[in-house]
């Protein structure tokens, strides 16, 4: 069987003039010596990244601006506003150490715009000299060439260029090229040792073809294995690998690569293209301007992973995007087509987000029992092999305690015990039994009229990404809940617990497979960056963050159209009362704090009233809290009352996460509400009181998500509130709020039934015919 790089190979022994032992090349496998070749004479620094997060290591760049990044749609004249963002861009990494080069088209662009300004111009000048008046009558325009285009817009160009850069402190060179420059050693040697000492002055060398002199373009020439300079894309991978560049991204009108032309029905935006995957493109039409189309990027792209250099495909001319699509590349973020020579042995996420869609539709088809019998077979397998769960376990735990980089609070989450794993399988039986009546439940049903049924029924949202930080019992949780709805599911969890979600999805899956439905439920184990993950909007339809308040508020930010259900923070507040009972305020404040400081559901500010202040309750809530070594931060009233008061709070909209609280003072139930409603964030409040009218009054005015009354906040839990598990806390307004168990993981669509009735059977002057004569008979569901 033949190499397809052989002909790669063979054009670097004619263009670089390597030498490599042939008894060495014997021992290589065809491929292997033609990468080996390329990468040990070409590129002797090493070979491309393998994966996204790698680029962040990227020293050299090459940046290619296509005709369509550079040029306006009239395709007289450039694109301005994109230009100064992209040199922004390149500006930014040079400055942070990067050597940065820039291969651009643009010359033939910018040249027309000048010279059919010249030519109006003239033309005018002589009709108004011809006639004696400067009337325009018909003027047409010549046709443009190509090659005097570029000569006179070459010049205005670097200009332009030059001005930019000049804003950043940058400097730039111009470098014009031919494909001479590159199949005569000395010239190809010239040039490089020229662009070395640029990028060793500093300077971002701005390379074009020299349009003005080279030879008509061959729309339909193949590469033929070797880079020949008839487009600025083989241009850039031929430089790039020439300079031994570690990134070449090139900037074109689409997003990356597509398995089929962008537009189509079908067509799917290929994240990570590997050089084997070359049959499985259909490739469309070439870009409105310039020389190349997606096939010649292709080629090129591949031409330069071979030769050592990693190539990102992106869109250089999307709005939204064109001011971070560079340094979102160089960050490692998901964004157009990476190419890469090493591809991972499990699906992508993509492909892993499908498989669950379609099994996901069949779990939410199976019936009710069935699901039931899912979700109680997970349970029999968290205590039957509980053995090889604690066992992985223990793993995590040593890898997190050698590490030393997680706070108790995290180790007491990660950590897994029988009695956890007990306590687990009875919260999902729970589930179980809730899953009997959950999905395709009927809310509403009304007779529209005489065989015309309409209903209201729940309905799985889709798919769920949960995303969760050390807490390996989150995974059985969440699955349960999203097998009882019927969801598909993609869980990413935190790498501190990598050996136990493994072993519990493990078990998921065995559960599921009882019906057939194995795939339904995935562990995202890749290498995917959670911000990229959030990128997923035409994939994914809810995001659930558990864990730390940070972790919501990162994806709560990073999520680009993807509803997020989750807190943002949990600055819960306990108001004591004038009226509060001594011992239910020392209990409650002590289990609100005390109990475990880093839940989102922990209290973070006291609020006291006025006449509570130098009574004995008030010297026990200080000693308690003195005791139990908790940090006070005195509120600004509560600091004008006191001669010697603790550090004043900085901020009263703090989540401190840890031992210590905001403690301020209120002169009545409503300025506690008051309070609340300003620098709370809506999560979990108490109130603690005996009169009861106080009570119901913070019950009824309170707008927050968990509002309590003589109760702990810590009492904000899916399992405390009986439903078995939850899948976070919501501080949102719409869909579900609080505690999220299964109910929160469900939506509705509507059903009619008819028997051959069209929308014309209703209208009649705005009204509906049938409602004159029979009224519509609403059933009342449960």
């Amino acid at each position: 069987m033949s190499c397809v790089n052989c002909k790669i190979l063979n054009l670097c022994k004619i263009s670089w003039g390597f030498a490599l032992s042939a008894t060495a090349l014997m021992r290589l496998t065809a491929p292997e010596r033609c990468v080996t070749a390329l990468t040990s004479s070409i590129r002797g620094h090493g070979g491309s990244f393998a994966h996204r997060r790698e680029l962040r290591q990227a020293k050299r760049i090459v940046v290619k601006l296509g005709s369509a990044v550079v040029t306006r749609g009239d395709e007289c004249g450039l694109a301005l506003g994109r230009l100064a963002s992209i040199v922004e861009q390149v500006a930014m990494l040079q400055n942070q150490g990067r050597e940065m080069m820039i291969v651009t088209s643009g010359a033939v662009a910018f040249g027309k715009q000048r010279l059919r300004h010249e030519i109006l111009l003239s033309q005018s000048v002589r009709q108004a000299l011809h006639s004696g008046q400067s009337q325009l009558k018909d003027m047409s325009l010549p046709v443009l060439e190509a090659r005097a285009c570029a000569a006179a817009g070459q010049s205005g160009l670097m200009a332009l260029y030059e001005a930019m850069f000049t804003q950043y402190s940058t400097c730039t060179a111009q470098v014009l090229v031919t494909n001479l420059d590159f199949h005569d050693d000395q010239k190809r040697q010239n040039l490089n040792s020229t662009l070395q000492e640029l990028l060793r002055m500093n300077i971002v060398p701005i390379i074009n073809t020299n349009d003005a002199v080279v030879p008509p373009p061959e729309p339909n020439s193949d590469l033929q294995g070797v880079i020949s300079i008839k487009d600025n894309d083989s241009l850039a991978a031929r430089l790039a690998v020439e300079m031994r560049a570690d990134l070449l991204i090139a900037l074109s009108d689409v997003e990356g690569l597509y398995n089929s032309p962008p537009g189509t029905d079908d067509a799917k935006l290929i994240d990570i293209f590997y050089p084997g995957d070359q049959q499985s493109i259909t490739y469309g039409t070439k870009s409105r301007v310039g020389l190349g189309g997606m096939e010649a990027k292709v080629k090129a792209a591949l031409w330069a992973l071979q030769g050592g250099t990693s190539v990102v495909i992106a869109n250089g001319t999307h709005p939204k995007v064109t001011g971070h699509v560079i340094t979102d590349i160089v960050e490692g973020k998901k964004v157009g087509t990476f190419f890469s020579e090493i591809k991972p042995a499990g699906p992508s996420v993509e492909e892993q987000t499908e498989l669950a869609r379609n099994c996901g539709r069949s779990l939410a088809s199976l019936h009710p029992d069935q699901r039931s019998e899912i979700i109680c077979r997970l349970a029999d397998l968290l205590t039957e092999r509980k053995e090889e769960i604690l066992a992985a376990n223990k793993m995590d735990m040593d890898l997190a305690v050698s590490a030393g980089h997680l706070p108790p609070a995290m180790l007491k989450r990660l950590s897994l015990s029988p009695s956890k794993l007990g306590s687990l399988a009875i919260g999902l039986r729970q589930i179980a039994v809730a899953a009997q009546d959950s999905v395709g439940r009927v809310l509403r049903r009304t007779r529209v009229a005489p065989s015309l049924e309409l209903e209201q029924i729940t309905v799985p949202i889709g798919i769920l990404l949960v995303i969760f930080e050390a807490r390996p019992d989150c995974l059985p949780q969440v699955s349960a809940l999203a097998i009882a709805s019927g969801n598909a599911l993609l869980l990413k969890g935190g790498k501190e617990a990598a050996n136990t979600n493994r072993v519990l999805h493990q078990l998921t899956q065995e559960a599921l497979s009882t019906h057939g439905v194995r795939e339904a439920v995935q562990l995202v184990s890749t290498r995917e960056e959670v911000e990229d993950l959030c990128r997923l909007d035409k994939l994914i339809d809810l995001i659930i963050p558990r864990g730390s308040s940070q972790l919501v508020r990162d994806i709560q930010r990073a999520a680009k159209g993807i509803p997020v259900l989750g807190h943002s923070e949990g600055i819960c507040h306990v108001y004591v009362d004038a009226e509060a009972c001594v011992d239910k305020v020392i209990k409650i404040v002590r289990d609100s704090k005390c109990d475990y400081p880093a839940a989102c559901n922990a209290m973070e500010t006291l609020l006291i009233h006025r006449d509570v202040l130098r009574t004995p309750l008030f010297d026990q809530i200080i000693d308690m809290l003195r005791t139990e070594r908790v940090k006070i931060h005195a509120g600004p009233r509560f600091v004008s009352y006191l001669t010697f008061s603790p550090s004043e709070a900085k901020s009263l909209r703090t989540e401190y996460g840890d031992l210590e609280c905001c403690l301020e003072v209120v002169d009545s139930m409503q300025e506690a509400v008051d309070h609340i409603h300003k620098y709370g964030s809506s999560h979990t409040d108490v109130i603690v009181t005996e009169n009861e009218d106080t009570a119901e009054q913070f019950l009824q005015q309170l707008d927050s998500a968990c509002v309590f009354w003589n109760a702990s906040s810590r009492f904000a839990d899916g399992y405390r509130f009986g439903l078995g598990a939850e899948v976070g806390i919501s501080t949102a307004r719409i869909h579900a709020r609080g505690p999220v168990g299964l109910e929160g993981l469900l939506t509705t669509k509507w059903v009619l039934r008819g028997d051959g009735h069209t929308a014309a059977d209703f209208s009649e002057n705005g009204t509906m015919k049938y409602l004159h004569e029979n009224l519509p008979e609403t059933a009342s569901i449960g």
